[in-house]
Parts: structure tokens; C-alpha cells; sequence
């Protein structure tokens, strides 16, 4: 555990021993059903997912864990890596969209 001044990980994986790498819980600290519900549904695209769900251990505790399982030996970093981009990739895109409609509306009147 992190002590006083010493800043805690924001991603943690979690893997039982004698597991594959394809079957992994990834803690994200200090985020809540927003990234967790949207980044499970990213994941979720890739045809390279068996499961993917997260949970949040207690509603006083601002943690994910996050877990994915893969098909065909592919580690589970590869989709969270990718579903993270995706999803970045889709926020940056409604936030363009919304700034030039906003701007073209403020800026016709």
C-alpha cells in the first residue's frame, strides 16, 4: 500500500497464479461506472473477447475491477489497450462535433 506523499498506481493487474495472460482483472483506481460501463462496451467490440465485466467492490471505494478473457492465446492487455484508444477516439470525436456546431451556432447569431 502506498504510503503518505507516495502516489498509488492508477492501473494494477491482477493475474492467479498459473494463469494465461489472457485472463486478467485490472484494477483502475479512482474511477466509477462512467469509464467502467463505457470502456466494457469498447472491449466488448473486439471479436477477440470472450468476456469482459467490471464491478466496483464497494460504493464507498473509487475503484474498477475490471476483467477480460480472451479467445486464442491473446493477452488481455491488447484489448484494454485498444478499447481505451477506441473509446479516446470517440470522446475526442463528439467533442469536436459539439464544439463546431456550438461555435457555428454562437457564431450565426
Amino acid at each position: 500500500m502506498a504510503g503518505e506523499g507516495e502516489k498509488k498506481p492508477v492501473l494494477e493487474m491482477v493475474q492467479a497464479d498459473g494463469a494465461d495472460e489472457g485472463c486478467v482483472t485490472f484494477v483502475l483506481h479512482d474511477e466509477d461506472h462512467t469509464l467502467g460501463n463505457s470502456l466494457r462496451y469498447m472491449v466488448m467490440k473486439n471479436a477477440d473477447v470472450e468476456f469482459c465485466g467490471y464491478s466496483i467492490t464497494h460504493p464507498s471505494e473509487s475503484k474498477i475491477n475490471f476483467r477480460i478473457q480472451t479467445r486464442g492465446g491473446i493477452p488481455a492487455t491488447e484489448p484494454l489497450r485498444k478499447g481505451l484508444n477506441d473509446l479516446s477516439d470517440v470522446c475526442q470525436h463528439v467533442l469536436n462535433t459539439f464544439q463546431v456546431r456550438f461555435c457555428f451556432r454562437f457564431n450565426s447569431n
